[in-house]
């Protein structure tokens, strides 16, 4: 299975490469259905070319996004409105991060470059009281089912990128244009550990290669939308 899967990804890979399309962009609206009511502050770590970060500014009073890439923090503030209430800075997570309080917190495909346990905590540190944690991440494949969920994957995959571009050959989005590595982390190592620090986390496996995390802050009034 595993040399099978080596060349379907590197026919994949070309096929993505004429046809690009964002998986991460398409998580977006689901984070914003995973805001708490009535957020002022939200903090967007490993920002990349700002997409996430403008739309939550129109649901959020003000939001902050970090990169630790200087080139593409600049390109991030390019597009941007000045009248937004949005700003971008280079800084390093978990470390760098702003001291907030935060009313919401979202990590995008950053957090496998980030020493998993202590970004968390960092996290869970920055929420305020009620503040929700969003994280759209990679894993290892380890399992069957990792496997069977990334075979799945390959046609709605090639579907989506014949819709988003309608059928025609696309440059890569500046989005995709970030430095990536590949995560070594298991799904299952992922729950055990975010268990720990995140009581109450729900984590569930995604299409697209991805999974996700939601994690509420307990010690606030706050609701989900």
């Amino acid at each position: 299975m595993t040399k099978l899967l080596h060349r379907v990804f590197h026919a994949l890979d070309r096929f993505h490469a004429a046809h690009p399309w964002d998986h991460n962009a398409h998580y977006h609206r689901w984070i914003l259905r995973q805001l708490p009511s009535g957020c002022d502050s939200a903090l967007d770590v490993g920002s990349g070319s700002g997409e996430l970060a403008r739309l939550l500014a129109t649901r959020v009073k003000t939001v902050h996004g970090i990169d630790s890439d200087p080139d593409i923090v600049a390109r991030a503030g390019e597009p941007t409105v000045p009248a937004a209430p949005v700003t971008f800075t280079v800084a390093d997570a978990p470390a760098g991060m702003p001291p907030g309080p935060y009313d919401v917190i979202t990590c995008v495909a950053t957090v496998h470059h980030l020493p998993f346990t202590e970004a968390l905590t960092r996290f869970r540190e920055h929420l305020a009281p009620g503040g929700t944690l969003v994280v759209v991440g990679l894993s290892r494949e380890a399992t069957l089912g990792d496997h069977l969920l990334s075979l799945a994957s390959i046609p709605l995959n090639a579907a989506m990128a014949l819709i988003k571009n309608k059928g025609r050959r696309a440059p890569r989005p500046d989005s995709m244009t970030a430095r990536t590595r590949p995560a070594e982390m298991t799904f299952s190592d992922i729950v055990r550990e975010a268990r720990q620090v995140l009581p109450g986390v729900r984590l569930r496996r995604r299409l697209f290669w991805r999974y996700t995390l939601v994690w509420r802050d307990g010690s606030g009034e706050r609701g989900l939308r």
